[in-house]
């Protein structure tokens, strides 16, 4: 911001001004509120520590809005395969709508609480499982300092499940800033699905992520989990829990 001064015309100006502190420079307000969008690509959609995608790559993007009072919504994409896979006739992409608030309780200490639709356009599931993949769940994470932890309750069938509503995930995590544009991200999960043991398992990862500037971002994420391999698999038998390196790029704008 340019910084103005006032001409100096008589002396005891001068002087005057010597003898006052520097003119404070202002402080551009924070805008009311912010829209971006990203797009990107990743070699193997993972949620949660299980494919989406067949072990293959997806494409993804999506659009977030944020007000200055700590309140937001959203919206993001991607190409999947699961659902297909378990047998269904439709159903190739994902959509997340969201809408939260998140705000500081006291020094370091953050909260963030939500809502969350995972919708499938048109996807049969329900006609193989007899429920359907779209679920809703609230979140609720705290965060302090590098660390959050996070639980979200499915208050809908879970992905698909019968009678497993009220079903629940434990997400802790940690951003550890490297310096340069990198960040390192250790994170381990739970997810238990009710009435369906068989299905429930636990997740771990540890990404890191580079900005290279200009709104493009690059990861590099180990992940794996102890899922059940009879319960979570390609149609050629291939278990998508399994452990990987997936690789991530990123634009924003």
């Amino acid at each position: 911001m340019m910084q103005r001064t006032l001409p100096l015309v008589l002396a005891s100006a001068a002087t005057l001004l010597a003898a006052t502190p520097a003119f404070a420079q202002a402080t551009a307000p924070a805008p009311e509120y912010t829209l971006g969008y990203n797009v990107g690509v990743v070699t193997d959609y993972r949620y949660r520590g299980i494919s989406q995608s067949r072990l293959d790559p997806a494409l993804q993007g999506g659009i977030d809005f944020s007000h200055k009072s700590g309140f937001y919504v959203g919206a993001w994409a991607s190409t999947i395969k699961w659902i297909k896979d378990a047998g269904a006739s439709k159903g190739s992409m994902e959509l997340d709508l969201y809408a939260g608030y998140k705000g500081e309780i006291a020094k370091d200490l953050g909260f963030d609480v939500g809502y969350l639709r995972y919708e499938y356009p048109s996807n049969k599931l329900k006609d193989v499982t007899g429920a359907n993949a779209n679920t809703d769940e609230l979140y609720g994470a705290l965060t302090y300092g590098m660390f959050t932890a996070k639980y979200s309750h499915s208050v809908s069938n879970l992905f698909g499940t019968p009678n497993s509503k009220n079903s629940g995930y434990l997400d802790l995590s940690a951003a550890v800033d490297l310096g340069n544009g990198m960040t390192l991200t250790p994170h381990v999960g739970h997810q238990r699905i009710k009435n369906f043991s068989a299905g429930s398992y636990t997740d771990w990862s540890l990404t890191l992520a580079k900005d290279f500037g200009n709104g493009l971002t690059g990861t590099v994420a180990a992940v794996g989990t102890d899922a059940d391999k009879t319960v979570y698999f390609t149609p050629s038998g291939k278990f998508t829990g399994r452990n990987a390196l997936v690789l991530g790029l990123k634009y924003s704008f």
